[in-house]
């Protein structure tokens, strides 16, 4: 990904084989923002065109919380998720807004390629980036994209099944799924619930057909409507900690790691995650005739989520924890002695690095560990 910026970098200041300099040019022509339709222009469009993308941007940015939920399996983790969390910041920066940035002035909103790659089947040939690639003259570059992707898509299945798998053996675990799910082997590997999850892997087929740039977008719209309902649980689950914390009388100062502008910065995460999830598919409203289709896969997740938790909460009549008798201390006890086993192992660490030298395990500690 960082080549993919500078050569973006280098395109837009002319270093392609055309040797055209782009500048922000796009910019002015035909302009950063493009307009929703020939019915919905000028500023009201750019406006709508900028809101519906909130249901692609909200699909790219899914997993960030995958920090989170590793945690209770990462090697001392009052170390090394703050750690995690600080870089993710940084890694979104650099990944994804400066990329777009640099994207938006290599390639126009109104790129032929782009508008053929909207209507044919999906493939990385759709990507913007092959587009710049393409339209700076560069022949051997897409097909070594094209081959990136494919690794990218291997990384993030990879991910996703591990986060699936493993919370399908939570939810066993606590006897919220079936029992067999929560069944490991000898390397402590849910294998039923990894089997699970593979299933749903088949759904992808779907995409290879004449309609696969719909069918993805039913699945970009399904995936990401439950990716924020994920997100608003998340926070509120914060939200109850932090008044719990502060029910109980817990200094924040013990904390391995506080996070800034709290609980502000929660409530209004919360805040704007639920608009999110309101408006992220109202464009169907907009067109001459309503698209059920996109509305029900953008929408169905909340009926979805509604019925499953009140009708848990009803089924099991269970209730809302109090913040003064809420559980922050099991477990603690395990953190603790993982804490001090961590302590032994990064001095140990810290001995061989200084024996050995200024080898790669030196390297990587001093400098890429700041950033990968």
């Amino acid at each position: 990904m960082l080549g993919l910026i500078i050569l973006m970098f280098v395109i837009m200041l002319g270093g392609g084989p055309t040797h055209d300099r782009l500048g922000f040019r796009y910019w002015k022509n035909p302009g950063a923002f493009k307009e929703y339709s020939d019915a919905i222009s000028g500023d009201t469009g750019r406006f709508v065109s900028f809101s519906a993308c909130f249901v692609y941007a909200l699909f790219c940015y899914l997993g960030i919380e995958l920090t989170g939920i590793v945690a209770a399996e990462a090697e001392n983790p009052r170390k090394n998720i703050p750690k995690a969390v600080k870089l993710t910041m940084y890694r979104l920066i650099i990944f994804y807004v400066i990329s777009i940035f640099l994207l938006g002035m290599c390639v126009a909103s109104n790129d032929p390629k782009l508008i053929h790659a909207k209507s044919a089947s999906t493939s990385a040939a759709a990507s913007p980036f092959v587009v710049a690639i393409q339209n700076s003259g560069i022949e051997v570059l897409p097909h070594i994209f094209n081959a990136c992707v494919l690794m990218f898509v291997f990384s993030a299945c990879n991910s996703d099944l591990y986060v699936a798998s493993r919370s399908l053996y939570s939810l066993a675990i606590d006897n919220k799924a079936p029992k067999i799910l929560a069944t490991t082997n000898r390397w402590g590997i849910p294998y039923y619930s990894l089997g699970v999850s593979v299933l749903f892997c088949l759904l992808a087929y779907m995409s290879v057909s004449s309609g696969s740039a719909k069918v993805f977008n039913y699945f970009v719209n399904v995936v990401s409507i439950f990716g924020v309902l994920s997100w608003i649980c998340i926070l509120i689950t914060y939200i109850c900690f932090d008044r719990a914390v502060r029910a109980q009388g817990v200094d924040k100062s013990t904390f391995a790691y506080v996070a800034p502008f709290q609980p502000f910065g929660a409530w209004f995460a919360l805040f704007f995650c639920c608009l999110l999830a309101l408006i992220k598919n109202f464009t169907v409203f907009l067109g001459h005739e309503f698209d059920y289709k996109t509305f029900i896969t953008g929408y169905i997740g909340l009926p979805v989520f509604f019925i499953s938790f009140f009708g848990y909460k009803f089924y099991y009549k269970t209730k809302f924890v109090k913040p003064e008798e809420a559980d922050l201390y099991t477990f603690k006890a395990a953190i603790d002695q993982e804490e001090e086993d961590g302590k032994i192992l990064d001095a140990e660490k810290a001995q061989r690095i200084e024996e050995n030298g200024r080898n790669w395990e030196w390297f990587y500690e001093k400098y890429l560990g700041k950033v990968f």
